[in-house]
């Protein structure tokens, strides 16, 4: 089994899980990243201003990233 952290990213704020979360597999880590960063989004979407960006990352057990999901709204014009 291995250890992740999980590391929420909004705009100047960062914070990483003090807690280590346990898995058997990377896909598992991610499976349970996917699921908590759904169970966000949609009161984050409510409240994204233009030009921001938020973010979630998976870190392993030595905090380097291995896998991040971003939302950012970002003009196109």
């Amino acid at each position: 089994m291995a250890l992740y952290f999980f590391r929420i990213s909004h705009g100047s704020y960062s914070s990483a899980s003090d807690q280590p979360s346990e898995f058997d597999s990377r896909d598992l880590a991610f499976a349970e990243m996917t699921r908590v960063c759904g169970d966000f989004v949609a009161g984050i979407a409510r409240n994204l201003q233009q030009g921001a960006e938020w973010q979630m990352e998976l870190l392993d057990e030595a905090k380097k990233p291995v896998f991040k999901i971003r939302l950012v709204a970002e003009s196109i014009s």
